[in-house]
């Protein structure tokens, strides 16, 4: 029987299907943490030790599952510590629910302990942020929040006075106006299909093209089979960004990888000579990867109308879920005859694939970053979940995972934060304990949140952990000197024993440094029965290049190591043998 506010708000969310709660105790959440107590065998409660990773792997959990995912935190600095999972579960569209704690209901404004105005701290990330009145109010309160997160695809936050989270239903009398039982737990996900014009008029230009190229992001994930059909009438290739990897298997033979720094050169090049592009749920933010504007005509389909016409400027814009738009769009689509297009740019991934091959087969020690991504593509389960981080490793992992119909892959696309990737990594396997999860992360990212992995340990949870290890944060080093002309500083990093500390948290750790190494380990690591990291010591010279390298880029490069680039000759040795050859013919 409910009887206080912690235990109807407990209650709710079990009403509305929550499972987990990813959070840290504390003093202003003493109310809710027992009311989960007394509920913990409906309801799991994971204790991490930031509460950073609990907003992350709430995140992670509703990316991986669809479903809302939840986060709880202390008052004042617990709850500040969520905003930067919560700010990337906003960027990139995933629900989650946050829960925290405030001070005494009749102390706040008085600058007691603690106290912060968290409406005001929480009010940009959230489409929904409300404050808990009372017993006969939190109710209603969670409906509306559970429901406008899953509705919009964002952060709701509700936040309660630690004294409110006792009071009991029979001492908050109700209002003259409110009516009991006015609110329910009943939400089904829209499914929307544009009017027939709409469908009409982007099939139209569609039609009117005779080289296009869809760009499929994390908004047509769901939508594999009618995005290849599409591919197949209009003989076009399907480019991904990085959070839109899964939206068809890496072995289509309709797809031509990423596209970004990240990206594949016939992404780049399929972009440049296409004259329609169709944008499927995807607002890809680097507009100077996007077709000259004078010559290309565009489609959008997106579940948000707001983010229609946001990058490129279309003709004929689609509102709509994609799997139910795609379908109804199909049938008035013509199949081009011309194949021409599509055969191109399909010749020019069996060499891109070739290339990359090369350079996963590079025998030379210090170990190739590639050699390691390569193995772990080859080695992980058909239904696999990888999470990666930000930095170097995103643009290995991009690349060298050959994602199959069936496996799942996620990191923080638009906020593009470090430190994720081990607890999106612990989220999938609280989600999907029968399924293999692995972290494929930079020893940068891992060792923000490098204290999650006890919390793997604590759980039992079997989750695998690759750390690939330069000693460097990589990607700001490389972007010093590629983007601005400039010598790398403040980017060395204390190496660290990642064996050791696997083993210090319970777990096991394993390493490799030489190329002969990398597959054994990998597999032990996948072997492990518990958690598990492989330690890959990498050359920390070897520079994540984009798919094709411009001649200010290598401007910039020389100007760094004319300015004093520590190690300047092992990196122009590493970069003008093995990679500047980019350039020709461009």
């Amino acid at each position: 029987m409910s009887t206080n506010t912690s235990d109807v708000l407990v209650e709710r969310l079990i009403d509305w299907g929550v499972t987990v709660v990813f959070g840290l105790p504390g003093d202003g959440i003493n109310g809710i943490m027992e009311a989960l107590r007394a509920r913990q065998g409906r309801i799991s409660f994971v204790q991490v030790r930031h509460e950073e990773a609990a907003a992350f792997m709430a995140c992670g959990y509703a990316k991986y599952t669809g479903r809302l995912g939840v986060c709880l935190a202390t008052s004042g600095p617990g709850a500040i510590h969520l905003l930067n999972g919560l700010y990337d579960a906003k960027m990139d569209g995933a629900p989650v629910l946050a829960l925290t704690g405030q001070t005494y209901h009749d102390l706040i404004g008085m600058h007691y302990q603690q106290e912060v105005d968290l409406l005001s701290v929480f009010k940009d990330v959230a489409v929904y942020n409300q404050q808990i009145l009372g017993a006969g109010h939190v109710r209603a309160l969670v409906d509306a929040g559970c429901r406008a997160a899953l509705s919009a695809g964002g952060v709701a936050h509700l936040t309660c006075p630690v004294d409110i989270q006792e009071q009991s239903l029979k001492d908050d009398a109700p209002s003259m106006k409110k009516v009991e039982g006015h609110t329910s737990d009943v939400w089904s996900p829209p499914v929307v299909v544009p009017c027939d014009a709409d469908i009409q008029a982007a099939a139209d230009v569609l039609n009117a093209g005779t080289k296009t190229v869809i760009l499929a992001g994390r908004g047509a994930l769901g939508a594999s089979d009618e995005l290849e059909q599409l591919a197949e009438l209009m003989a076009a290739p399907i480019v991904k960004p990085l959070l839109g990897k899964g939206v068809v298997p890496d072995d289509s033979p309709y797809t031509t990888g990423g596209i970004g720094l990240l990206g594949t050169e016939p992404s780049e090049v399929a972009l440049e000579e296409c004259d329609t592009l169709f944008i499927a749920g995807s607002s890809f933010p680097y507009m100077e990867f996007y077709p000259k504007h004078g010559k290309c005509r565009g489609v959008q389909l997106d579940r948000d109308p707001s983010r229609i016409g946001l990058r490129f400027p279309i003709e004929a814009g689609l509102c709509g879920d994609a799997p139910a738009t795609l379908r109804a769009l199909l049938p008035k689509v013509r199949r081009r005859e011309d194949r021409a297009f599509l055969e191109n740019a399909q010749r020019r991934m069996t060499v891109w694939r070739e290339s990359l091959a090369a350079q996963a087969a590079s025998d030379s020690v210090p170990m190739k970053p590639q050699v390691v991504a390569q193995a772990l593509n080859e080695l992980v389960a058909n239904d696999a979940i990888v999470s990666t981080d930000s930095g170097t490793i995103t643009a290995f992992i991009a690349r060298y995972l050959q994602i199959k119909r069936g496996q799942l892959f996620s990191c923080s696309g638009n906020l593009a934060t470090m430190a994720p990737g081990l607890p999106y990594t612990i989220a999938a396997q609280v989600a999907y304990p029968g399924r293999q999860c692995v972290a494929f992360v930079g020893d940068g990212g891992f060792s923000m949140l490098m204290a999650e992995f006890a919390t793997a340990v604590k759980y039992g949870l079997p989750i695998k952990v690759v750390i690939v290890k330069n000693n460097t944060l990589g990607m700001i080093k490389w972007e010093q000197m590629v983007f601005l002309g400039n010598p790398e500083y403040g980017v060395s990093l204390q190496p660290i024993d990642f064996v050791q500390f696997a083993e210090a948290c319970g777990g096991v750790g394993f390493r490799c440094e030489r190329p002969d190494e990398a597959r054994p380990a990998l597999e032990a690591m996948l072997l492990a029965e518990g958690p598990a990291i492989c330690e890959a010591v990498v050359d920390p010279f070897e520079p994540p290049m984009p798919a094709r390298v411009t001649a200010t880029q290598t401007l910039h490069m020389a100007e760094a190591l004319a300015k004093g680039q520590p190690n300047r000759g092992r990196i122009a040795l590493t970069l003008f043998r093995e990679k500047i050859q980019d350039l020709k013919g461009h």
